[in-house]
């Protein structure tokens, strides 16, 4: 593969079934399913953890969450961990970003040579409240951002508009002034993340009769876990939407990601327009998924589908056109493909690295590995892993049954076969493979003990639930919004 520019767009909290690439009977992602089209499609990708801080920063270093410990969303990136940001500027490359990082500080080495517009953490802090798993507060806000859902404008839906504006001028600058070197652009858009608000023309495309109700939403259909019983119940969630309130929060959402594909779109178009498509390859991918309402959940924080797979999209020179795969990928996967992709050989210490370039893979080099993630944060009071092996899918719950799922028959995951004695085997052989990477309960003492000093360290519980906790990571320029008891980090 020849060295080549790469702009990697990733957008916040989209689910991977919402693309019209995807399979998705509705929604409008015209842009998005183009450069499906021109490239490469990755049917199962994931997520190394399903919500935002620790998600960015698996993919900034290509590493584990439990081997870099920024476990939930007050354990911020900062650098601490070089990543492959750091491994292109030491290789003298232009590596900007324009958007969401989520990381610590501006300040910090990150990685990155100019940091255009960015929104990281508020106060270079984040969620304390989210840090608390022993009986963990109640965050109402979550349910009134599932409620107060439909079409309107909102910070976040300008804010992406800024990040593509800012994004056609730099790709402008450097094609009127190209660098000696392949550069690579990291532009992070917000959307579809909530809140759940979609301009009123978007919003309009999804009529409110024409929206299937989620599966597992209704109350007597939802899976009883005790960990999803936690969750449900943390978030506010516990007592059931009406109809009405799933379809136009489902409509919002689904008006928000064709605002996302609009802006990605313009992007991509000046890409083509500055001649720049040629000699720049493109990634999309997000951090993580939207529950969307199924099993009666917003949201991210669960390992199942909706939440931990995410889009992942290839294209541009020396990729194949119109591809498909179905091999296990996640996000650490992009550390390798990242540096293949600007010709930068790998360092002797990377080989332990768990994840492996794209390319082969997008060309049709199966590496029948597993996809591997985990999740230690708000909402939970212990730790929970993925493994997904070929169509068998593993969830290891610290203090829970585990839950196995046949994604080749069940896609939806309705029919929990963990404790199907056919199906034993499967089971002891995924747990087998999970424990061959970590100690499953040692790591959620080690999550748990850090979250602790955490919270002690600001005061302690009575003191993190007086501040609470803001609605949305404020965009650059706005205020956080504290409320007591609720956040919709």
């Amino acid at each position: 593969m020849q060295p080549a520019n790469l702009l990697f767009v990733l957008s916040d909290q989209h689910n991977r079934d919402t693309l019209g690439c995807y399979g998705h009977p509705m929604v409008q992602t015209p842009h998005l399913d183009a450069l499906a089209d021109r490239g490469v499609r990755f049917n199962a990708a994931y997520t190394n953890c399903p919500i935002c801080v620790p998600a960015r920063a698996s993919l900034a270093t290509g590493r584990y969450v439990h081997d870099i410990g920024y476990w939930d969303n007050a354990f911020p990136y900062d650098g601490r961990v070089p990543g492959w940001g750091h491994r292109l500027q030491a290789a003298g490359h232009r590596v900007d970003s324009i958007g969401k990082l989520h990381y610590r500080s501006v300040r910090d080495e990150d990685g990155f040579s100019e940091r255009i517009v960015p929104l990281n953490v508020v106060d270079g802090v984040g969620d304390v409240m989210g840090a608390i798993r022993e009986q963990p507060p109640q965050r109402t806000g979550m349910r009134n951002g599932v409620v107060e859902a439909g079409p309107g404008n909102s910070t976040y839906l300008d804010y992406d508009v800024e990040i593509g504006n800012r994004a056609i001028d730099w790709l402008r600058s450097r094609a009127e002034a190209p660098d000696p070197k392949p550069w690579m652009l990291f532009c992070s858009f917000v959307c579809p993340h909530p809140p759940f608000i979609a301009p009123p023309d978007l919003f309009a495309l999804y009529p409110l009769e024409e929206i299937p109700l989620p599966i597992q939403n209704r109350l007597e259909d939802q899976p009883r876990h005790p960990a999803l019983d936690c969750l449900r119940q943390t978030m506010a969630y516990d007592e059931p939407f009406s109809e009405e309130e799933i379809r136009r929060v489902t409509a919002a959402y689904l008006g928000a990601c064709t605002h996302l594909d609009r802006q990605v779109g313009r992007v991509l178009e000046t890409l083509e327009a500055t001649g720049l498509a040629g000699s720049t390859r493109v990634i999309y991918s997000s951090d993580h998924g939207e529950s969307m309402g199924r099993r009666g959940l917003w949201g991210k924080f669960t390992l199942y589908e909706e939440a931990a797979a995410v889009p992942l999209l290839l294209a541009g020179p020396d990729v194949p056109r119109g591809q498909v795969s179905d091999d296990p990928v996640t996000l650490v996967d992009c550390y390798q493909t990242i540096l293949e992709a600007m010709g930068i050989a790998a360092e002797p210490s990377e080989a332990k690295l768990p994840g492996h370039s794209l390319w082969p893979i997008a060309s049709g080099n199966s590496l029948g590995r597993v996809a591997f993630s985990e999740y230690h944060a708000v909402g939970t009071t212990s730790a929970s892993y993925m493994i997904r092996d070929g169509d068998h899918k593993y969830i290891h719950y610290v203090a829970g049954p585990p839950q196995l799922f046949d994604l080749a028959a069940d896609p939806f995951e309705t029919e929990d076969l963990a404790m199907d004695p056919r199906y034993a085997d499967v089971r002891v052989r995924l747990e087998g493979l999970l424990r061959g990477l970590l100690d499953p309960e040692a790591v959620d003492d080690r999550a748990k003990a850090d979250q602790a000093h955490l919270v002690e360290s600001h005061g302690g519980r009575e003191a993190v639930l007086a501040k609470g906790a803001f609605v949305n990571s404020p965009v650059p320029g706005e205020e956080p919004r504290f409320v007591s008891g609720e956040s919709d980090e």
